[in-house]
């Protein structure tokens, strides 16, 4: 049986402070990492299994590997709004911002409103996290209609002008990936990006080139019309 003691103790088997110098040439950062690689985690996760308790025993320890392999073994049923709000205000690098919303919020039946609130708040991970949240729903919510992603096309517009790097690459990301869903959304999101695009702000004027260059592009389009 797995504990937090003795997770702790494999992870700073496998650590290594090269690592932690690379990732934090690439933006991550934490309060403390110890630079174990995906694959170990991944790894290590298939061997605890999902694990609720356990989970909520690993994030409490502030460490970015213990909070992303937290988000592998995490029961997305039993993960309550209470939760995510308390995960996401302890958001510290987009690493685990990303992890969390791609192995496990979006995978909750609360992942849809979250993303509306939190695209909304002033902090700049929570804010991260709504976007983010709403480029993984694209991916992976097959069952959501067109109309619940053009809900998000106002939210989109509203926080382009939003300068912040880890804010706007997001926004940028929800733009793109909704945008690939479909062709029809394809075309709203391209018309989306047009309107950005007008807006006078430095981060919009980016948002909207890289987003169209990738909706427009000759690849996207030949895989929509399929």
């Amino acid at each position: 049986m797995s504990t937090v003691n003795k997770i702790l103790t494999e992870l700073k088997a496998h650590a290594n402070p090269k690592n932690v110098e690379g990732m934090a040439r690439y933006g991550i950062t934490a309060k403390k990492a110890f630079g174990v690689s995906a694959p170990v985690l991944y790894n290590l996760a298939k061997k605890i299994g999902k694990d609720h308790k356990l989970a909520g025993g690993l994030w409490k320890k502030e460490i970015l590997e213990t909070r992303v392999l937290a988000a592998f073994i995490e029961e997305p049923e039993r993960v309550t709004p209470a939760q995510m709000d308390m995960w996401v205000k302890d958001f510290d690098s987009w690493a685990v911002c990303d992890g969390v919303c791609l192995h496990l919020f979006v995978k909750t039946p609360h992942a849809h409103k979250k993303a509306v609130r939190w695209s909304k708040d002033g902090r700049e991970f929570v804010k991260r996290a709504g976007f983010a949240l709403m480029a993984c729903l694209a991916v992976h919510d097959k069952e959501a209609s067109d109309r619940e992603f053009e809900k998000y096309f106002a939210l989109i517009r509203r926080a382009a002008v939003d300068e912040r790097n880890f804010v706007k690459k997001a926004v940028n990301w929800a733009l793109r990936q909704i945008g690939k869903r479909n062709a029809l959304l394809n075309k709203k999101a391209i018309r989306v990006g047009e309107k950005i695009r007008r807006i006078d702000s430095k981060s919009a004027r980016w948002i909207a080139a890289d987003a169209l260059r990738e909706l427009r592009s000759s690849s996207v389009q030949r895989r929509l019309k399929k």
